[in-house]
């Protein structure tokens, strides 16, 4: 999820980690799991794809981004609808993805209490529309909010329940990814290494090339868990966000974010990243004193260099100026309009297609 001003809670943990992760861009020294130590877990894993150019995607989020202590309602979906009306409301949302986006893979929340109660019957509407129309699904844990909002599990005793229910009904469809937390924060590197580990012996039964195991921290680093041997096998999944710096020009971006990759790019997904869409920039023109024009170029520029698979943020939250897509229609029947094109020119040259910008 994109952090906001409002989570001023958090402000001084993401400015310690952004600041060391900085240095030691700057400096040459290397975070612990470093791309100089990550080469053992980095090599082809047995399974994985030679890159993860396959994944082209967008996350569809709850317009509360995604942090709740109840259920998870997306953004065009309610939660009195049953699996039936889920399912065709779904089918058409998944459907414009495609045809405004070229996109083929989305990204979904979960938490226990959508997963553990009577909603999961109809919340697999929206899992098993896309997977019906050929669609990746990656389906990501989500913390609570409030006092729950703090980078760990909420709740064990509900938490593992939650799994066992979403791989029973998923460990067979193999366009089903597994994501077991998004952003564990909280934890230090090795304590989410652990869980992480412990999620794969738990889950013996998915294969370990439809995992993705979160970067250390928010996301924000995947050398770590890269390096780790016991999580050999699994996709890896990086968050990375312009509003992280106030200013930097295109080089500086693309330095930030090869930094946090290291050389895990061909198991790294970044499964989280955006900027402003809803305010008129236009990504295909190089503007070198605008910050989120930079950004944007350099990220995508980077994974299409590094022949990484990508899945925007967001591709449909409502009321949100980084969402790539809005309802339009009526809300039984909804679809979706692009809200601005040259962001999604700039995804479509991320993901192999359409033209560079413009000098």
């Amino acid at each position: 999820m994109r952090k906001t001003p409002a989570r001023a809670s958090s402000a001084p943990r993401l400015r310690a980690a952004f600041v060391a992760l900085a240095l030691a861009a700057v400096t040459g020294t290397t975070l612990a799991g470093s791309p100089a130590s990550a080469s053992a877990g980095s090599a082809s894993d047995a399974g994985l794809a030679k890159d993860t150019t396959q994944f082209k995607g967008v996350n569809w989020a709850d317009p509360r981004d995604n942090f709740a202590d109840d259920l998870l309602q997306l953004s065009g979906l309610s939660t009195s609808d049953s699996y039936k009306q889920t399912y065709a409301k779904a089918s058409r949302i998944i459907a414009a993805f495609r045809a405004n986006l070229g996109a083929n893979t989305v990204r979904l929340p979960i938490n226990p209490y959508t997963v553990n109660g009577a909603y999961w019957k109809s919340y697999r509407g929206v899992i098993d529309a896309a997977s019906d129309q050929g669609f990746k699904v990656i389906v990501s844990y989500w913390e609570g909010t409030g006092a729950q909002k703090d980078g760990f599990i909420d709740d064990q005793a509900t938490y593992w329940p939650m799994w066992d229910t979403v791989v029973k009904a998923y460990k067979n469809d193999k366009r089903v990814y597994f994501e077991p937390m998004n952003e564990p924060h909280g934890y230090t590197e090795t304590e989410w290494a652990d869980i992480a580990a412990k999620w794969l012996n738990t889950y013996k039964s998915v294969p370990r090339n439809r995992v993705f195991v979160s970067g250390a921290g928010y996301n924000d680093h995947v050398t770590s868990v890269c390096s780790d041997p016991r999580l050999k096998g699994t996709y890896l999944s990086l968050h990375h966000y312009g509003f992280w710096k106030s200013y930097a020009t295109y080089d500086e971006w693309v330095a930030d974010l090869k930094v946090r990759i290291g050389d895990c790019a061909n198991r790294t997904v970044a499964d989280e990243f955006g900027a402003p869409m809803t305010d008129g920039l236009n990504y295909n023109v190089k503007t070198p004193d605008n910050n989120y024009i930079n950004y944007v170029q350099a990220v995508t520029d980077t994974f299409r260099e590094l022949k990484m698979g990508s899945v925007y943020w967001p591709g449909l939250r409502t009321d949100d100026t980084y969402s790539l897509q809005t309802l339009i229609g009526p809300p039984s029947r909804p679809w979706l309009a692009t809200t601005n094109q040259s962001g999604a020119d700039r995804l479509a040259w991320a993901w192999g297609r359409g033209k560079p910008v413009k000098g």
